[in-house]
């Protein structure tokens, strides 16, 4: 089979930009033949790029003359489009659409449902615009980059776009990660009969013998940001004085504040910032650590920390909300706690602390959910299902 995948890559490598590789190394692999067609933000570099990209968001023509190019070029099967915003943008459907060549579009996230695409707002969810024709509460509260402008454009664009009918007529078919999010996106009017739900994987890594004891630490691994909740588990740490050490992997805007918040409370000795770090680090400290936390309080789309805490047969202490509460099961592949709750979240780790047995048997539990529905081959079988709705050339 011969697949155009489209994406426009962020400033910042996500786990976004991540899922798009590997699912292109997968499809290779399997040999089909892939072409990626990339735009990168990176290509915004000042104010009269920014404008640019602002009525480009809307509609771009020489994206659509791009892709049309290309698929006249290289003929492929399917068009699977994972990101088009801010430069590519929904014009790719109309290139796709004239040439008759079926769309796939993998929502990594809510942007058709919310301008920001995170329902999350002055620290907590956000679902003002959802469902709603004209997201005007977007623009009222600068929820792009805390911007009027750039929030109008988005805005105009989800709207355009539902009143000329391309996300209906236009997209043959809608991969979304969990059922909370198929639920979300119905709710924001998207055809329920085109959303196929499909999570992300990752490549399975070597598996820690059984018998090697793990060290004393627990883990979180993200950015350091307020959605993230990172501030939540080291206020829980601080208030509740835990005394297990605490390795912090990631980076982000609260990093500074963060560390001075946990140098002025003593607890610098208990609480460590290693800052980013790459895959085979993090593999290595899931496969030490007692077990993953992942404080967000906000809706995550299917976070690639969690499948690789699973493949390493580690346990997820996870915010009982949205697909968090959907992908870590209470009691046998982790713990919930309330999103946001300092107390329950300090409980849930002494618990988890005091009961090594309990969370060695979710930790083993977690592995066999990762073999069972996370794994590349799973995954594999799982994105050949949609394609072959939309083509005979299996």
């Amino acid at each position: 089979m011969k697949l155009l995948i489209l994406h426009n890559r962020y400033r910042l490598t996500g786990g976004e930009d991540k899922v798009v590789q590997i699912e292109k190394n997968l499809l290779e692999a399997n040999g089909h033949d892939v072409i990626l067609l990339e735009e990168n933000n990176l290509n915004i570099v000042n104010v009269w790029d920014t404008l640019a990209a602002a009525g480009g968001a809307i509609y771009s023509l020489p994206s659509k003359q791009l892709v049309q190019a290309e698929i006249i070029r290289f003929s492929p099967d399917i068009v699977h489009v994972h990101n088009f915003f801010p430069l590519l943008s929904p014009a790719v459907y109309d290139a796709c659409y004239a040439a008759g060549v079926p769309v796939i579009q993998t929502l990594h996230n809510y942007r058709l449902a919310c301008p920001k695409a995170m329902p999350f707002r002055d620290g907590k969810i956000c679902e003002d615009c959802i469902g709603r024709l004209i997201p005007w509460s977007s623009v009222v509260h600068s929820c792009y980059r805390n911007s009027h402008l750039q929030s109008s454009v988005v805005a105009a664009m989800t709207t355009w776009h539902k009143l000329t009918g391309t996300w209906h007529k236009k997209v043959n078919a809608y991969i979304v990660l969990t059922q909370f999010q198929k639920e979300k996106m119905i709710q924001a009017g998207l055809p329920a009969d085109k959303i196929y739900i499909k999570p992300n994987f990752v490549f399975q890594p070597n598996k820690l013998d059984s018998h090697i004891q793990r060290d004393n630490y627990l883990l979180f691994v993200g950015r350091l940001s307020e959605e993230k909740g990172v501030s939540v588990l080291i206020d829980a740490y601080i208030k509740n004085h835990i005394s297990t050490p605490l390795k912090i992997v990631g980076d982000g805007p609260l990093r500074q504040v963060l560390q001075k918040k946990v140098q002025t409370a003593g607890y610098a000795n208990l609480v460590e910032f290693l800052g980013y770090q790459d895959k085979l680090v993090v593999m290595k400290l899931m496969q030490r650590a007692k077990f993953l936390v992942f404080p967000s309080i906000w809706y995550e789309g299917f976070p690639l920390t969690i499948i690789e805490a699973f493949a390493s047969s580690l346990p997820v202490l996870a915010s009982k909300l949205g697909s968090l509460a959907e992908i870590v099961e209470d009691h046998l592949t982790g713990l919930h706690f309330e999103a946001g709750n300092l107390q329950d979240l300090a409980d849930k780790i002494n618990w988890a602390i005091t009961h090594p047995e309990s969370m060695n048997i979710f930790g083993e539990t977690a592995y066999s959910i990762y073999e069972s529905k996370y794994t590349s081959e799973v995954n594999y079988q799982q994105l050949m299902s949609i394609y072959k709705n939309f083509t005979q050339d299996f």
